[in-house]
């Protein structure tokens, strides 16, 4: 075989080797918090709002916004798991805190839209979970007294957990 015929070979064989197959196009591969973790980041957000003295209801939902685990204090008031629910699908759907949300949808501003979406709940207290940069679910609280509150006790079940999900 020639020089050139063997360049050419080669030069195909190069190509066919770089160009993505069909079925890498056609699948997503993404991470997934394990009902385990999940408990484990509502048990620590509800351990926390219980050390502050605060009466609460924790979802925490998965990437999709998907509910994984609901847990509400004895004493949560009876809006606490739905608006807990709502505050953690928001920030899941959004990407984005629901104080941050707050913030960029009051009204007269480009994004007040997002209040009147169904389902939406934009107050404090609903964080995304992330892992090496990707979202893998999100968590909100109520029934502290305030979304400030809500969204500490949050971000201390978060932080709880965050070493296992780096890894």
């Amino acid at each position: 075989m020639c020089s050139k015929h063997l360049a050419s070979l080669l030069a195909v064989f190069a190509l066919s080797t770089s160009i993505p197959s069909p079925a890498q196009d056609l699948l997503v591969t993404y991470k997934s918090m394990t009902p385990e973790i999940a408990l484990e980041l509502a048990r620590a957000a509800l351990a926390d709002c219980q050390k502050r003295g605060y009466q609460v209801a924790v979802a925490v939902v998965d990437r999709f916004g998907v509910a994984q685990v609901m847990l509400r204090d004895r004493y949560a008031g009876a809006p606490t798991p739905a608006t807990a629910s709502g505050k953690a699908w928001t920030a899941a759907t959004f990407r984005n805190s629901t104080s941050s949300l707050f913030a960029v949808s009051q009204p007269g501003m480009m994004q007040a839209g997002i209040r009147n979406l169904p389902g939406a709940v934009v107050i404090g207290g609903g964080m995304v979970v992330e892992s090496g940069g990707s979202l893998v679910g999100a968590i909100g609280v109520s029934g502290a007294p305030g979304g400030d509150a809500d969204e500490a006790c949050a971000k201390a079940g978060i932080e709880a957990i965050q070493g296992k999900l780096d890894f």
